[in-house]
């Protein structure tokens, strides 16, 4: 079966890494997470991976930290993800690149778009670090960025829940699932699919976004075949 994507940049949650332990990386997680990786690597698709650090650090949970160096700290943990990331891209067979948009040389590549491309057609699976490199964005404006500048097909997030809903599912069983949204519609409806300048960037460089739930890593495979699941945003 044909892929429906070329090229895709998944954005992992640093929670998604702990599985059950809900914070640390959970490595037994992270290697089926990477396997279902490899089989979309295996159909021809070329990879890149951006991840939060949300397991480890959270800066707008800080408190009275100053805000910068406390967002600082959160990119350092996304930091310690790809290297659990590349690991396990490594022991299942893939060949792993990390960028960091902080340069750190001796454990990553400084961020290279150029590079990053460069690697992404050689059969590479580039992991991204750091977010933005800036304080005051998100990991996930970091994936629409990365996304834009790699020109990626689409984003896959893949998050904890099985879709994007009209309010919290936990909390509100009446909740509905969206199977389609346009990006106008994430903001306005205020959805949360991304914070709102990860979700402005997405629409105005028309990038797809594909929510879906990472408990079942193969529905990363299922994403790349164009099957129906989760919500698509475009």
């Amino acid at each position: 079966m044909e892929p429906a994507y070329k090229r895709v940049l998944i954005k992992l949650s640093g929670e998604a890494l702990s599985g059950s332990k809900g914070t640390g990386i959970d490595f037994d997680k992270v290697l089926e997470v990477c396997t279902a990786i490899k089989e979309v690597v295996d159909l021809g698709v070329q990879v890149a991976i951006v991840v939060g650090g949300g397991n480890f650090w959270r800066g707008r949970s800080s408190g009275q930290m100053d805000r910068t160096r406390a967002d600082h700290m959160g990119m350092l943990a996304t930091v310690i993800n790809t290297l659990g990331l590349a690991d396990g891209l490594e022991q299942v067979g893939l060949v792993p690149r990390v960028q960091t948009a902080i340069e750190m040389r001796q454990i990553a590549e400084p961020y290279i778009r150029n590079r990053a491309v460069r690697h992404l057609e050689k059969g590479r699976v580039v992991v991204f670090g750091c977010g933005t490199g800036n304080p005051f964005f998100s990991t996930d404006t970091g994936a629409a960025l990365r996304a834009a500048e790699i020109n990626a097909d689409i984003i896959f997030k893949a998050t904890n829940v099985d879709g994007v809903y009209d309010s919290d599912p936990k909390l509100n069983p009446d909740a509905v699932k969206f199977d389609r949204l346009s990006h106008m519609d994430v903001l306005n409806k205020e959805l949360h699919v991304m914070d709102s300048t990860a979700a402005s960037l997405c629409m105005d460089n028309k990038i797809k976004i594909l929510v879906f739930n990472l408990d079942d890593p193969n529905n990363i495979v299922k994403a790349v075949k164009g099957e129906t699941i989760g919500t698509i945003v475009e």
